[in-house]
């Protein structure tokens, strides 16, 4: 009872915390840490930042790491269903009592902080603390550690020499904390290139100029990761890349999963599966066999073998993630334009010719209008819902949108019925596509596996 009591206070106490926003800026955290002893310096750390797919990149690197018989830490943000989700050692996650004892731990810190005259933390500056702590007391051997927002002024990135970056690709996304154009939110997520630390980027276009000149400026050597006969791209101005490609394998549809090559820099692992569906997995799963070849660079043993079985086990869920059943259901949060852009590509490699009815919830800041534009001429209905958030505001305009594209619209304010209605609507053998907000994607999920 005392842990549940204690797990129940910290949720709560973190929730306060909201209130204190996106308070960028690496000053609170710096000092709190210091207090703390300066626990994120005794880690190795694999840093890993991009618009989409730094999740995924986290858990398969965190798996293969696992296979090859280390300790891996993982610290991945947001969670679907519990904060426990967001620490992690080799696949298990941290018990509700310890991440309680945890935050009650650190509070004494933070209103010595607050009494002193320093601005009180945020929640996700507080999380990051409380990472740093738990993985150093347990003494991992590595840290992927994903980046919260942006990069540059985000908390994770007090760390001063990780053993490598990674920056799976920009879009436009948080553009009112990270900048307006392409260039802008590159400059942001390239703050976490080190001097002299490796960086792995499937970038292309102007957002690869601006992280292409942050290496220079640096002497980070950069590792690009492409399709298989794509070519690097402008953008590098004379800087050298090592090239690493990645190529599919085996036709679609195959709900387990896929198969892919991947050309490295040290060798050629054909046949390689990870279980999750769609093109830019492939892409993230050549850009952690770059990550790992650099690791094997520095000494740390990570077998072929050891790669396979880690991707093969990458569990990564509500991205394309497939609750088998009538109506099949497609979870996937795909909550700005790239990611609409991705799911779409996916709907299309692996459900061809299947008929869509979608379900749909998006924060106020995204792009929704652009997100909408991609999805709904795919489906033949959709059904509008409110992610449980302040930021969702104005959420029936989700539904104005739609309405420009297809006349079967329906709009459910609570996500639970939002998925109920398009179960019901859903034909036989047509597909019910969740999508947006993961916070709303994880309560959707939640109210699917309940009900199986």
């Amino acid at each position: 009872m005392l842990a549940a009591l204690e797990y129940r206070e910290a949720l709560s106490f973190l929730e306060n915390l909201t209130k204190f926003g996106f308070n960028l800026g690496l000053g609170r955290i710096e000092e709190l840490l210091r207090r703390l002893g300066n626990p994120h310096r005794e880690l190795k750390v694999v840093h890993v930042g991009g618009t989409n797919g730094k999740g995924s990149t986290t858990a398969m690197l965190a798996s293969v790491l696992a296979a090859a018989g280390y300790r891996a830490g993982a610290f991945t943000s947001p969670h679907l269903h519990s904060y426990t989700e967001r620490y992690q050692i080799n696949g298990r996650q941290i018990s509700e009592g310890e991440l309680g004892r945890l935050i009650g731990e650190l509070r004494p810190y933070l209103e010595a902080m607050v009494a002193e005259g320093y601005e009180h933390p945020t929640e996700f500056e507080v999380c990051t603390a409380a990472a740093f702590l738990y993985f150093a007391r347990r003494q991992v051997d590595f840290l992927v550690l994903e980046v919260g927002l942006g990069g540059i002024i985000d908390s994770t990135n007090v760390v001063e020499r990780p053993l490598v970056t990674v920056i799976t690709n920009v879009g436009m996304d948080h553009m009112d904390y990270l900048g307006r154009t392409i260039r802008e939110i590159a400059a942001a997520k390239a703050g976490i290139v080190k001097p002299g630390v490796p960086l792995v980027t499937a970038c292309r276009g102007e957002a690869l100029e601006v992280v292409a000149r942050a290496c220079r400026e640096k002497g980070a050597p950069l590792v690009l990761v492409r399709a298989a006969g794509e070519p690097p791209g402008e953008g590098l101005s004379g800087l050298p890349a090592a090239l690493v490609t990645w190529e599919a394998e085996g036709a679609a549809p195959d709900l387990a999963g896929q198969h892919l090559t991947v050309c490295g820099r040290h060798g050629v692992y054909r046949r390689l599966f990870i279980p999750l569906l769609g093109r830019h997995q492939l892409e993230n799963a050549a850009g952690a066999v770059a990550v790992l070849e650099i690791l094997r660079e520095q000494g740390y043993a990570v077998t072929e073998e050891a790669l396979r079985r880690g991707l093969a086990a990458t569990r990564w869920p509500a991205r394309l993630e497939v609750l088998k059943g009538e109506p099949l259901v497609i979870l996937d949060g795909a909550h700005n334009y790239d990611g609409a852009r991705s799911l779409a590509r996916a709907l299309a490699d692996h459900f061809p010719g299947r008929g869509v009815v979608l379900v749909i919830g998006m924060l106020g800041d995204k792009e929704r209008g652009k997100v909408v534009a991609e999805l709904a001429p795919l489906a033949r209905a959709v059904v509008v819902t409110r992610p449980d958030s302040p930021r969702a505001a104005n959420w029936r305009e989700l539904a104005d949108e739609a309405r420009k594209h297809l006349q079967e619209v329906y709009e459910e304010e609570k996500v639970a019925g939002a998925v109920q209605r398009a179960l019901s609507l859903a034909r036989p053998g047509e597909a019910v596509v969740v999508t947006g907000s993961l916070y709303m994607v994880a309560e959707a999920r939640e109210v699917l596996l309940a009900g199986t």
